[in-house]
């Protein structure tokens, strides 16, 4: 029997950043072909216009509906969503126009996530103020990602083949994290984080290690009460549910143990706890991807680089492996679903 590798949805992001251009320079490996069927929900004139900015000699095929692509390296296929005027789009800017445009993406791969058209959803990144000025509610990929699937209990996890953190709290003051943090919620994020390794990754009994907050982990009590009144009893909640967890740890030395290998993934209490070491490590093939959801969801760990927009020295090496990621965890869970 002949069985097709998944289809991939890869939305374009925000028009006016680097999308179109890493998009022509991931598509143009053959190796993604072999793991894959890619199609892009975007706009066509804006792909044709980025060939210029990356040498890309890829066509650009627009189809209906996913399943109808070539799926042939030299062809880009995608689904038309935006008539965008490639002359009259500022790169590097942020506009209405072109934040009306990527939540249109964006919504149409969710769409096709949900009908079981594709398999798993990549996002180019996305710019926050543009998604503002064109009227929505939302700051970025995730909260609308929730809403439009029903989903109240996510996490944000960065991977990597070295290192995987989970964030507790995500884009907050940092003064407000002490306040924001409770037993509860740290207790769900292990939870998903545990629930995805296995159903996702495919790692039968994950092992889960939880950073503290304060230096030394609160040094029982001298450097603060966080770790052993909101952290610890959410550590033993979760070990009562039957998940491989252990902590609160030193923040200094948990994620060194981590890349030796001693875990599976770090939850984190705060954004910048988790994403520095992370990014130390990760930082041209870092991919994000969202717990929690009914859907597969992968994205590039990086903005929209209005900076570069245009200039063709866009880095794809992020938005590879996060097709490379989607594709294991819609095999894993395939085979986990078939079991």
């Amino acid at each position: 029997m002949n069985i097709q590798p998944p289809l991939i949805g890869i939305t374009m992001g925000d028009p006016a950043g680097i999308g179109p251009e890493i998009i022509h320079s991931s598509l143009t490996k053959s190796s993604i072909y072999k793991i894959c069927r890619p199609v892009v929900f975007g706009d066509a004139k804006m792909l044709h216009a980025a060939k210029k900015f990356t040498g890309s000699t890829l066509d650009i095929s627009i189809i209906d509906e996913p399943d109808d692509g070539l799926f042939k390296c030299g062809t880009i296929d995608v689904i038309n969503l935006s008539g965008l005027d490639p002359e009259k789009i500022n790169l590097g800017l942020s506009s209405a126009e072109t934040g009306k445009a990527l939540i249109l993406y964006i919504n149409a791969a969710v769409e096709a996530a949900k009908k079981k058209k594709i398999s798993a959803i990549v996002t180019c990144p996305v710019n926050k103020r543009s998604m503002q000025m064109s009227g929505s509610k939302f700051h970025g990929h995730t909260e609308l990602l929730a809403e439009r699937t029903g989903v109240l209990d996510y996490a944000m996890m960065l991977a990597g083949k070295m290192l995987r953190v989970v964030l507790v709290t995500i884009h907050i003051p940092l003064k407000n994290v002490p306040l924001t943090l409770s037993s509860e919620k740290i207790l769900k994020t292990i939870r998903i984080t545990g629930e995805s390794l296995q159903e996702r990754f495919g790692i039968k009994n994950p092992r889960i290690a939880v950073a503290g907050l304060n230096p030394h982990a609160g040094e029982d009590g001298m450097f603060g009460t966080e770790e052993k009144n909101t952290i610890l009893p959410a550590i033993k909640a979760a070990l009562m549910e039957g998940f491989n967890v252990s902590g609160p740890f030193p923040p200094d030395t948990v994620f060194y143990n981590a890349v030796q290998g001693d875990y599976d993934a770090v939850v984190c209490m705060y954004h910048d706890q988790g994403l520095i070491p992370f990014k130390l490590i990760h930082f041209t093939d870092g991919v994000n991807t969202t717990l929690g959801l009914p859907v597969i969801r992968t994205s590039v760990d990086h903005g929209t680089a209005y900076d570069i927009a245009g200039k063709g020295r866009a880095d794809p090496g992020s938005l590879v492996a996060a097709i490379q990621m989607a594709v294991h965890q819609a095999v894993v869970l395939e085979k986990n679903n078939a079991e």
